[in-house]
Protein backbone atom coordinates (compact mmCIF):
# COMPACT_ATOMS: atom_id res chain seq x y z
CA UNK A 1 0.00 0.00 0.00
CA UNK A 2 2.82 2.67 1.19
CA UNK A 3 4.53 1.56 -2.56
CA UNK A 4 1.26 2.33 -4.69
CA UNK A 5 0.53 5.43 -2.44
CA UNK A 6 4.21 6.66 -3.12
CA UNK A 7 3.79 6.02 -6.69
CA UNK A 8 0.35 7.94 -7.16
CA UNK A 9 1.83 10.42 -5.27
CA UNK A 10 4.82 10.81 -7.52
CA UNK A 11 2.51 10.70 -10.84
CA UNK A 12 0.73 13.83 -9.27
CA UNK A 13 3.60 15.81 -8.27
CA UNK A 14 5.23 14.94 -12.04
CA UNK A 15 1.72 15.81 -13.37
CA UNK A 16 1.61 18.79 -11.61
CA UNK A 17 4.98 19.93 -12.72
CA UNK A 18 4.07 19.27 -16.39
CA UNK A 19 0.79 21.48 -16.55
CA UNK A 20 3.00 24.19 -14.65
CA UNK A 21 5.64 24.25 -17.19
CA UNK A 22 5.64 27.39 -19.13
CA UNK A 23 4.27 26.82 -22.85
CA UNK A 24 7.08 27.85 -25.52
CA UNK A 25 5.08 31.08 -27.59
CA UNK A 26 6.14 31.42 -31.17
CA UNK A 27 6.34 34.34 -33.35
CA UNK A 28 5.81 36.74 -30.05
CA UNK A 29 6.46 39.93 -32.36
CA UNK A 30 4.14 39.15 -35.25
CA UNK A 31 1.19 40.92 -34.31
CA UNK A 32 3.40 44.30 -34.13
CA UNK A 33 4.38 44.66 -37.57
CA UNK A 34 2.51 47.37 -39.67
CA UNK A 35 2.22 45.33 -42.62
CA UNK A 36 2.00 41.84 -43.21
CA UNK A 37 0.94 39.53 -45.94
CA UNK A 38 -0.01 35.67 -46.44
CA UNK A 39 -2.22 34.00 -48.86
CA UNK A 40 -5.64 32.04 -48.49
CA UNK A 41 -7.36 29.09 -49.57
CA UNK A 42 -10.87 28.48 -48.91
CA UNK A 43 -13.94 25.74 -50.20
CA UNK A 44 -17.46 27.92 -50.56
CA UNK A 45 -21.04 27.55 -51.31
CA UNK A 46 -23.27 30.08 -53.71
CA UNK A 47 -26.88 30.52 -52.65
CA UNK A 48 -29.66 32.99 -53.78
CA UNK A 49 -32.01 35.01 -51.86
CA UNK A 50 -35.27 35.12 -54.15
CA UNK A 51 -38.69 37.26 -53.95
CA UNK A 52 -40.77 36.27 -56.32
CA UNK A 53 -43.76 37.72 -58.63
CA UNK A 54 -46.83 35.85 -56.76
CA UNK A 55 -48.29 35.55 -59.02
CA UNK A 56 -46.51 35.84 -62.14
CA UNK A 57 -48.60 38.26 -63.70
CA UNK A 58 -48.03 40.84 -61.25
CA UNK A 59 -44.69 41.64 -63.16
CA UNK A 60 -45.98 44.50 -65.94
CA UNK A 61 -43.42 42.67 -68.49
CA UNK A 62 -45.22 39.46 -68.55
CA UNK A 63 -46.71 38.70 -71.26
CA UNK A 64 -48.10 34.92 -72.05
CA UNK A 65 -46.83 32.96 -74.93
CA UNK A 66 -47.52 30.00 -76.65
CA UNK A 67 -44.18 27.62 -76.73
CA UNK A 68 -44.89 24.10 -78.85
CA UNK A 69 -43.19 21.64 -76.30
CA UNK A 70 -44.81 23.31 -73.21
CA UNK A 71 -48.07 21.05 -72.19
CA UNK A 72 -49.53 24.14 -70.21
CA UNK A 73 -49.29 27.52 -71.41
CA UNK A 74 -47.95 29.99 -68.51
CA UNK A 75 -50.70 32.89 -67.98
CA UNK A 76 -50.33 35.90 -65.60
CA UNK A 77 -52.26 33.84 -62.82
CA UNK A 78 -49.69 31.36 -62.47
CA UNK A 79 -47.31 30.79 -59.48
CA UNK A 80 -44.14 30.26 -61.27
CA UNK A 81 -41.42 29.86 -58.36
CA UNK A 82 -38.10 29.11 -57.84
CA UNK A 83 -35.05 27.84 -55.28
CA UNK A 84 -31.41 26.52 -54.86
CA UNK A 85 -32.67 23.05 -53.08
CA UNK A 86 -28.71 22.24 -52.69
CA UNK A 87 -25.51 23.98 -52.07
CA UNK A 88 -22.11 22.60 -54.35
CA UNK A 89 -19.24 23.06 -53.07
CA UNK A 90 -16.49 25.78 -54.63
CA UNK A 91 -13.17 27.16 -54.54
CA UNK A 92 -11.68 30.27 -53.63
CA UNK A 93 -7.83 31.57 -53.52
CA UNK A 94 -6.42 34.75 -52.70
CA UNK A 95 -4.08 36.97 -51.06
CA UNK A 96 -3.73 38.96 -47.93
CA UNK A 97 -2.61 42.00 -47.41
CA UNK A 98 -2.81 43.54 -43.80
CA UNK A 99 -2.86 46.57 -41.70
CA UNK A 100 -2.23 47.31 -38.25
CA UNK A 101 -4.57 49.73 -36.72
CA UNK A 102 -4.46 49.45 -33.01
CA UNK A 103 -3.22 46.32 -30.80
CA UNK A 104 -6.59 44.80 -31.32
CA UNK A 105 -7.86 46.06 -34.69
CA UNK A 106 -6.76 44.79 -38.25
CA UNK A 107 -7.46 46.53 -41.56
CA UNK A 108 -7.29 43.64 -44.43
CA UNK A 109 -7.47 43.65 -48.23
CA UNK A 110 -7.69 40.10 -49.73
CA UNK A 111 -8.17 40.01 -53.24
CA UNK A 112 -9.03 37.05 -54.50
CA UNK A 113 -10.76 34.78 -57.29
CA UNK A 114 -13.76 32.39 -56.46
CA UNK A 115 -15.72 29.55 -58.92
CA UNK A 116 -18.86 28.37 -58.00
CA UNK A 117 -22.26 27.41 -59.19
CA UNK A 118 -26.01 27.45 -58.40
CA UNK A 119 -29.13 25.33 -59.76
CA UNK A 120 -31.56 27.13 -59.70
CA UNK A 121 -34.96 24.04 -59.36
CA UNK A 122 -38.67 25.42 -60.83
CA UNK A 123 -42.04 24.20 -59.94
CA UNK A 124 -42.82 23.59 -63.64
CA UNK A 125 -40.30 22.11 -65.92
CA UNK A 126 -37.38 24.24 -67.24
CA UNK A 127 -36.80 24.13 -70.73
CA UNK A 128 -34.10 25.83 -72.98
CA UNK A 129 -34.68 25.86 -76.97
CA UNK A 130 -31.39 23.51 -77.49
CA UNK A 131 -33.26 20.72 -75.71
CA UNK A 132 -36.16 18.77 -76.96
CA UNK A 133 -36.43 16.88 -73.08
CA UNK A 134 -36.99 19.39 -70.04
CA UNK A 135 -33.80 20.05 -67.59
CA UNK A 136 -33.89 19.23 -64.29
CA UNK A 137 -32.64 22.77 -62.91
CA UNK A 138 -31.23 25.59 -64.75
CA UNK A 139 -27.14 25.62 -64.02
CA UNK A 140 -25.66 29.57 -63.14
CA UNK A 141 -22.09 29.62 -63.13
CA UNK A 142 -19.81 32.06 -61.55
CA UNK A 143 -16.26 33.07 -61.29
CA UNK A 144 -15.96 36.13 -59.13
CA UNK A 145 -13.06 38.12 -58.66
CA UNK A 146 -13.51 39.21 -54.74
CA UNK A 147 -12.15 42.75 -53.43
CA UNK A 148 -13.10 42.77 -49.68
CA UNK A 149 -12.28 45.09 -47.21
CA UNK A 150 -12.63 43.56 -43.80
CA UNK A 151 -11.72 44.73 -40.18
CA UNK A 152 -10.36 42.12 -37.92
CA UNK A 153 -10.66 42.45 -34.08
CA UNK A 154 -8.07 40.15 -32.49
CA UNK A 155 -9.05 38.93 -28.71
CA UNK A 156 -5.94 39.08 -26.30
CA UNK A 157 -3.48 36.17 -27.38
CA UNK A 158 -3.76 33.20 -25.43
CA UNK A 159 -0.04 31.27 -25.25
CA UNK A 160 -0.02 30.39 -29.37
CA UNK A 161 -3.84 30.83 -30.38
CA UNK A 162 -6.10 33.72 -30.68
CA UNK A 163 -9.58 33.82 -31.92
CA UNK A 164 -11.12 36.86 -33.70
CA UNK A 165 -14.01 38.25 -35.27
CA UNK A 166 -14.40 39.79 -38.83
CA UNK A 167 -16.51 42.45 -40.49
CA UNK A 168 -16.76 44.84 -43.45
CA UNK A 169 -18.13 45.60 -47.40
CA UNK A 170 -17.03 43.73 -50.22
CA UNK A 171 -17.41 43.95 -54.02
CA UNK A 172 -17.56 41.15 -56.48
CA UNK A 173 -17.37 40.95 -59.51
CA UNK A 174 -18.70 37.87 -61.97
CA UNK A 175 -16.28 37.87 -64.99
CA UNK A 176 -17.99 34.45 -66.06
CA UNK A 177 -19.70 34.80 -70.11
CA UNK A 178 -23.58 34.90 -69.85
CA UNK A 179 -24.82 35.52 -72.78
CA UNK A 180 -28.11 36.78 -74.33
CA UNK A 181 -29.66 33.41 -74.45
CA UNK A 182 -29.62 32.35 -71.21
CA UNK A 183 -32.92 31.96 -69.03
CA UNK A 184 -31.39 33.81 -66.41
CA UNK A 185 -29.13 36.70 -66.98
CA UNK A 186 -27.34 38.25 -63.61
CA UNK A 187 -25.74 41.54 -63.43
CA UNK A 188 -21.80 42.09 -63.46
CA UNK A 189 -21.02 43.27 -59.78
CA UNK A 190 -22.58 43.21 -56.26
CA UNK A 191 -22.22 44.37 -52.80
CA UNK A 192 -21.96 42.07 -50.15
CA UNK A 193 -21.49 42.88 -46.24
CA UNK A 194 -19.62 40.49 -44.47
CA UNK A 195 -19.33 38.90 -41.12
CA UNK A 196 -17.41 35.84 -39.86
CA UNK A 197 -14.99 34.46 -36.95
CA UNK A 198 -12.04 32.77 -37.41
CA UNK A 199 -9.29 31.14 -34.82
CA UNK A 200 -5.64 32.20 -35.17
CA UNK A 201 -2.52 30.03 -34.25
CA UNK A 202 0.92 30.71 -33.67
CA UNK A 203 3.43 28.29 -35.22
CA UNK A 204 7.20 28.40 -35.24
CA UNK A 205 7.85 30.35 -38.75
CA UNK A 206 4.19 31.06 -39.77
CA UNK A 207 0.61 31.87 -38.39
CA UNK A 208 -2.11 29.33 -39.54
CA UNK A 209 -5.70 30.45 -39.56
CA UNK A 210 -8.99 29.29 -40.21
CA UNK A 211 -11.85 31.11 -40.36
CA UNK A 212 -15.58 30.84 -41.20
CA UNK A 213 -17.35 34.34 -43.36
CA UNK A 214 -20.74 34.48 -44.48
CA UNK A 215 -21.61 37.20 -47.19
CA UNK A 216 -25.04 38.50 -47.69
CA UNK A 217 -25.68 40.38 -51.48
CA UNK A 218 -27.25 43.85 -50.88
CA UNK A 219 -28.16 44.99 -54.39
CA UNK A 220 -30.40 43.42 -56.81
CA UNK A 221 -28.33 41.14 -59.55
CA UNK A 222 -31.29 39.77 -61.61
CA UNK A 223 -30.21 41.10 -65.15
CA UNK A 224 -32.63 41.20 -68.44
CA UNK A 225 -34.58 38.70 -69.34
CA UNK A 226 -33.47 36.53 -72.33
CA UNK A 227 -34.15 37.53 -76.17
CA UNK A 228 -37.72 35.99 -77.99
CA UNK A 229 -36.18 32.97 -78.78
CA UNK A 230 -35.77 31.58 -75.39
CA UNK A 231 -39.02 31.26 -72.88
CA UNK A 232 -38.97 34.52 -70.65
CA UNK A 233 -40.96 33.30 -68.39
CA UNK A 234 -38.42 32.17 -66.26
CA UNK A 235 -36.56 35.75 -65.41
CA UNK A 236 -40.24 37.50 -65.45
CA UNK A 237 -41.46 34.83 -62.47
CA UNK A 238 -38.41 36.50 -60.43
CA UNK A 239 -38.73 39.80 -58.43
CA UNK A 240 -35.63 39.89 -56.43
CA UNK A 241 -32.18 38.12 -56.59
CA UNK A 242 -29.40 38.10 -54.30
CA UNK A 243 -26.36 36.73 -53.85
CA UNK A 244 -25.19 35.11 -50.61
CA UNK A 245 -21.85 33.35 -50.02
CA UNK A 246 -20.42 31.24 -47.36
CA UNK A 247 -16.90 30.96 -47.10
CA UNK A 248 -14.65 28.46 -44.96
CA UNK A 249 -11.21 29.39 -45.70
CA UNK A 250 -7.39 28.76 -44.13
CA UNK A 251 -5.12 31.48 -43.94
CA UNK A 252 -1.21 31.35 -44.06
CA UNK A 253 0.71 34.78 -43.01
Amino acid sequence: MKKISLAILTILIAFSAFSQKQKVNHMTTFDDKLIHFGFTLGINTLDFGLAHYNPIGNNPDFVPENWPLDKKQIVGSDEVRADVSSLIPGFTVGIISSLRLTRDLDLRFLPGLSFGERQLHYNIPVWETDYYQPLQYYSIKSTFLDFPLLIKYKARRINNDRPYIIFGPAYRQDISRTGKEDLVRLKSGGFYAELGAGWDHYFTFFRFSVEAKVSLGLNNLLGAPPSENQRQYYTHAIKDLKSNIFTFSFHFE
